[in-house]
């Protein structure tokens, strides 16, 4: 029998990954939700191939060099419980790919329906100029928001100078250096006398049990990126208190705040929050106006303290 004949094709390859990324118990969110899926992934990144690509020559052989590869690959994800986006180094985040380490969070939040829908119906696109994207981590929201609305110039803050080299690689592999700019800042204390359009941002939200159950997977990405004092809330409602003296008259903020979203309105029923339904039915993001956000100074200053 030839060497060539012996070769693994797609197809097994691929049912071999699924099969042991099952039986491991794996848990997900980085990027798909089953093991089907995250086998699918780590095929297409490993031969370059797009999914439909891939699906069309299932029974393309495979190099023995490459199958050792993805099988390698496969155990580390099942020993390390580290998720496969670290593992390959890229994430997909509103239909584009970027580059990702253990420096940032794993690109995932449902702000991406917003960006794909140009922000409409409750934002025209020709009333946006300028873009705050506040805890940017890998620059995800400020790149795809910057490719959607051409023209656009886009701030990405974050904390940690860590994220924001992370973000510099993908801004350069985009090429809109001239339109994004990575500015280090903790939330707005580097931001003056700046005024924005649009403040987008999916800050730390998780409270202090919600992250000890969290699953190993998630205790690989940066706690920084993660956590939040008060049981989530501690940076939202600091957003919450600042983020109007940032917008134009006109402008708007958008935050994500996952599961912390009922507590948030619990803990402010009079705040006129606008959730955002996202494709999935989950409605974890808020919009509100700078005017909203004005009227309601008293109330967040009362949580401040």
């Amino acid at each position: 029998m030839s060497a060539a004949t012996d070769r693994k094709t797609i197809a097994s390859i691929l049912a071999l990954v699924s099969e042991r990324f099952s039986r491991a118990g794996l848990s997900y969110g980085h990027g798909t939700d089953n093991p089907d899926d995250e086998a699918l992934w780590l095929l297409c990144a490993e031969l370059n191939l797009q999914p439909e690509v891939l699906e069309n020559n299932l029974q393309t052989a495979i190099s023995p060099e490459k199958e050792s590869r993805i099988l390698e690959l496969c155990e580390l994800r099942i020993s390390t419980r580290k998720p496969l986006a670290y593992l390959i180094k890229e994430a997909w985040f509103a239909g584009l790919k970027f580059y990702v380490d253990e420096r940032v969070i794993i690109p995932r939040s449902h702000i991406s329906d917003c960006i794909l829908d140009e922000f409409q119906p409750w934002i025209g696109t020709g009333d946006i100029h300028n873009i705050l994207d506040l805890c940017t981590g890998s620059g995800c929201i400020a790149i795809a928001s910057a490719l959607a609305l051409p023209g656009v110039k886009v701030d990405a803050v974050d904390i940690s100078t860590d994220a924001l080299a992370v973000a510099d690689v993908n801004i350069k592999n985009y090429q809109l250096q001239d339109r994004v700019q990575a500015i280090n800042s903790d939330l707005f204390t580097e931001l003056a006398p700046r005024q924005y359009d649009l403040i987008l941002t999916n800050p730390p939200y998780v409270g202090d049990k919600e992250y000890a159950a969290l699953p190993r997977e998630y205790h690989h990405e940066p706690k920084l990126a993660l956590f939040s004092h008060r049981e989530g809330l501690e940076i939202p409602i600091k957003i919450l208190s600042e983020s109007g003296k940032y917008l134009t008259p006109t402008g708007c903020l958008i935050m994500e705040v996952g599961a912390s979203a009922d507590l948030l309105q619990e803990l402010m029923p009079q705040i006129p929050f606008l959730w955002l339904a996202t494709e999935t039915g989950e409605t974890s993001i808020f919009l509100l106006t700078a005017t909203q956000l004005a009227e309601s100074q008293q109330v967040f200053a009362g949580l401040l303290h």
